[in-house]
């Protein structure tokens, strides 16, 4: 009976050691070596800055993931069950529109006319009176699989990322493919620019670990993006012999960065929705190993922690704010909307906004 049992037992360690050495995976995943993370040293020493923070709970929505202010100062936010809903100057929670899909990135133009980058469907116009319009989902004949954020500039221009063109937001989810792509490191993401007069779509980058948040520099000279999968926010020239140029802007961040937005006194809000694993880190230049984290059973490969973070830099990337939230009141930060005195912030999966009040004090 022993000899019965050491048998299975052999077996089953075999049969484990196999399946998470051979069992296929989606994710192809290519060596990298990632910077040394310096955590919460240097310019983002540990504090509880941002704990004070006061929730506005969003009777059960979940996931406010970008905000955007409209004429009338009313506070619009994108919700994980697709409405866009807004907060008025009353303080009451308004209902919207629903657009089908999961809208990511949120910005109003001149017009009154949201622009929302929608995971599931690509670059969205919603009209003052909430008609919804495609305007793209697609470019150069490949889909826009995880439209993520938008902005802006003053001639029309429309700016968006593509986080991922392997990994579409609709089949894995926002947030697992989020998870895939970055495991991946493939560099399936691109930077688009759509110039609504002529209706042409041109990719201006590609080849981004998870493209993420974007806006325009306030010279609107060039475009800033997040690299969520390199810990680092980029610089991406517009016009002249600097169009297409990408520069770091800061790199070797202590969390994933999400959004980004302009604030006043020129400077860029930047959500980190999490901080850096350690696994992936120390597993970046052995990519089969990273396909054996992708054979564990969900709960045990790495995932978001919920830690609130806001930084604010310049556009020399140096670090003007550093608010953090260890106590966890609100996490899972993925950026922040200046309004006057306060400060509105997004997260992935709280169920509330956040907000700040005094914050040029």
């Amino acid at each position: 009976m022993n000899s019965i049992i050491k048998k299975g037992v052999v077996g089953s360690a075999l049969a484990l050691v196999a399946y998470l050495a051979f069992w296929p995976v989606i994710v192809e995943p290519i060596a990298w070596q990632a910077p040394t993370n310096l955590g919460y040293t240097g310019d983002f020493p540990r504090n509880q800055d941002l704990s004070p923070i006061e929730r506005i709970e969003l009777e059960g929505d979940i996931g406010p993931e970008d905000l955007a202010l409209d004429q009338k100062g009313n506070v619009y936010f994108a919700l994980l069950g697709g409405d866009i809903k807004f907060l008025d100057v009353e303080g009451n929670i308004q209902p919207w529109v629903n657009t089908g899909g999961r809208p990511l990135g949120i910005e109003f133009d001149q017009q009154g006319n949201l622009l929302v980058a929608d995971a599931f469907n690509g670059l969205l116009n919603i009209s003052p009176d909430g008609k919804i319009t495609t305007l793209v989902d697609s470019v150069d004949g490949i889909a826009i699989n995880y439209a993520d954020d938008v902005d802006i500039a003053t001639n029309g221009n429309i700016y968006f990322s593509d986080a991922s063109s392997k990994f579409h937001a609709k089949k894995y989810g926002t947030y697992g493919a989020s998870l895939l792509d970055i495991n991946e490191h493939g560099g399936h993401g691109r930077i688009v620019e759509y110039n609504p007069a002529t209706k042409v779509s041109t990719v201006l980058a590609q080849g981004i670990n998870f493209a993420n948040g974007v806006t325009l520099s306030h010279d609107e000279q060039s475009v800033l993006f997040n690299e969520t999968g390199t810990y680092r926010v980029m610089r991406l020239g517009l016009n002249g012999q600097q169009r297409g140029n990408l520069e770091v802007v800061i790199d070797n961040l202590p969390s994933f960065p999400d959004n980004i937005a302009k604030g006043s006194n020129g400077v860029y809000w930047l959500g980190l929705v999490s901080p850096r694993s350690k696994p992936l880190d120390l597993l970046s230049n052995f990519p089969n190993m990273r396909k054996v984290i992708q054979r564990l059973p969900e709960v045990l490969r790495p995932k978001a922690q919920h830690y609130g973070h806001l930084v604010a830099i310049n556009d020399a990337g140096e670090v003007i704010h550093n608010l953090q939230d260890p106590l966890g009141k609100y996490g899972h930060t993925t950026g922040a909307l200046e309004v006057g005195d306060k400060l509105y912030v997004s997260s992935l999966h709280e169920t509330a906004l956040g907000v700040i009040n005094n914050i040029n004090q």
